[in-house]
């Protein structure tokens, strides 16, 4: 795949709020270096929130190597010689002294958000050629015109063997959240302590934690604790990995994610999940919501598609009850097969590394 490519890459990542854009940065860090043999190097604007992402990370080091990935320090950007390719990420903005060294010699590319609006189609690989060098626009998505998801190899596999371990029958559901501390979590809560289901709820250890103590009438909660009300069991878990919280999306049965990161890796898990868009000011995040619902769900009948388009809206409005996640989870074995077949066929797509390296063969 990455013959005739330039070989050197530098990712640039600045850390806004959460951990969306050092997840995305750091899959596809490694993935470019691991899976096409790129000599990537990754400058982080916050070395101490991306140690979270990132356990190995000694935040004293200006750069170090973490598989096969060189991390480096923002601020050291401005003193090195720039790679062959610029990957600016979520138009964080090159520094300008990288900016200044690149000339001609080095191609720019801008990776924008993830969107399954129509528009993302039209406005991929497009340039500006108001810049030196030309500052091309890369857009990630869901159909073959745009360039793609970030899809490790063999990580649809990998999450399908662990679903198939988990195959034990049981009346008891398994749901992971994982969410924006704004979320009317207590409503969703309660939603699940009053369904006919039993409920075991794990919560990585994130800004949600106090929002859950209250809840629950507790002053802080720490992480290895089960809380329980009527039919709802929480377990309150440590901060994953990214490879454990791969492995937690897959043994659960409904998965709550958030922003882009765990949005995608909830798809390639290939289980239900309830997603909530990065907050957007005039509700274009909800814009947003309904495109990806409208993409992912086209063939999905009437009765189920209400059932999935209500529990999205309430958990993202704030008015979940007790009865919209009683219908949600009535419509499961609907849903299930659905969202696997519509992950498979997503999985059969050129992913997001592989079809930036076809871009720079092109170019």
């Amino acid at each position: 795949m990455s013959h005739n490519v330039a070989k050197r890459w530098d990712i640039f990542c600045r850390i806004v709020d959460n951990f969306g854009d050092i997840g995305v940065c750091w899959r596809l860090s490694q993935q470019l270096a691991q899976e096409h043999y790129l000599q990537v190097r990754l400058f982080i604007d916050d070395l101490v929130v991306a140690s979270h992402i990132i356990p190995a990370l000694n935040c004293e080091l200006n750069s170090q190597v973490i598989n096969h990935v060189e991390i480096l320090s923002w601020q050291s950007a401005n003193t090195i010689h720039p790679a062959d390719v610029a990957l600016e990420t979520f138009s964080c903005e090159l520094p300008a002294d990288y900016l200044a060294a690149m000339q001609n010699k080095t191609v720019w590319i801008n990776l924008e958000y993830l969107s399954a609006e129509p528009w993302v189609a039209e406005f991929h690989a497009r340039s500006s050629n108001n810049t030196k060098p030309a500052r091309h626009f890369f857009f990630p998505g869901f159909t073959e015109a745009t360039g793609g998801l970030i899809r490790e190899a063999d990580i649809f596999q990998k999450n399908q063997l662990i679903t198939n371990k988990q195959q034990l029958e049981t009346d008891t559901l398994k749901v992971s959240l994982f969410c924006y501390p704004h979320e009317f979590i207590a409503d969703l809560l309660n939603a699940m302590a009053e369904s006919n289901q039993r409920v075991d709820c794990y919560v990585p250890a994130s800004s949600i934690l106090p929002k859950i103590a209250e809840f629950f009438h507790l002053d802080t909660i720490e992480t290895g604790s089960i809380l329980s009300k009527k039919n709802l069991n929480v377990h309150v878990v440590p901060f994953l990995s990214q490879a454990d919280y791969d492995q937690l999306l897959a043994s659960c049965d409904i998965n709550f994610v958030r922003g882009e990161d765990s949005w995608i890796r909830a798809i390639w898990a290939a289980k239900p999940f309830i997603w909530q868009p990065y907050l957007q000011t005039e509700n274009t995040h909800v814009t947003k919501l309904n495109a990806f619902l409208d993409l992912f769900y086209a063939n999905c009948e009437a009765h189920t598609k209400a059932a999935i388009y209500k529990a999205h809206s309430a958990w993202v409005t704030g008015q979940i009850t007790a009865d919209i996640w009683q219908n949600y989870i009535d419509a499961l074995h609907v849903t299930k097969p659905l969202t696997y077949n519509k992950a498979s066929q997503l999985a059969a797509q050129t992913d997001l590394a592989s079809k930036l390296v076809i871009f720079l063969q092109k170019l």
